[in-house]
């Protein structure tokens, strides 16, 4: 079953079970999914959904940023609740040692050697941790590794 197929389902499970605010995420997400369906004018694959979720899950990080600097925990908990609904179509995500050990084949397959190199090096990561690690966090990590050399 595809990934969207299974989305699918759990919404209508969702609305079977009366769940609210997991039907609300899910159908934020379909929605997200058929706009960029649209928009491309292409059928998504799993990893282009994955792509998709991730997203949503990093601007609801963002969000919670925002409403705790406002003083909003309410608005905070519900971007928490909806993350936890969506992490669940997210692929396992990658341990901090697989991380490092993906950084050091990636500079060592772009041949980096210095921060110009970057762009390459990110290249070759965000196609093997898309979805299984937070890039922006990885990023910080290779800027720091190439820093040295």
């Amino acid at each position: 079953m595809s990934l969207k197929n299974r989305i699918g389902e759990d919404m209508k499970a969702a609305m079977r079970a009366r769940e609210a605010d997991r039907l609300s995420a899910i159908r934020m997400l379909l929605a997200a999914i058929k706009q960029k369906e649209v928009d491309e004018r292409i059928e998504l694959d799993d990893g282009q959904v994955v792509a998709v979720v991730d997203k949503l899950c990093k601007q609801r990080r963002d969000s919670i940023d925002q409403y705790e600097k406002a003083g909003r925990q309410d608005l905070a908990d519900r971007e928490r609740a909806e993350i936890e609904v969506l992490s669940a179509y997210l692929p396992s995500q990658a341990g901090e040692a697989e991380v490092a050990a993906e950084i050091e084949a990636a500079i060592a397959a772009a041949g980096a050697a210095g921060p110009q190199d970057m762009g390459k090096v990110m290249g070759v990561l965000k196609q093997k941790l898309a979805g299984r690690a937070d890039l922006s966090a990885v990023s910080a990590k290779v800027r720091e590794k190439l820093a040295g050399r």
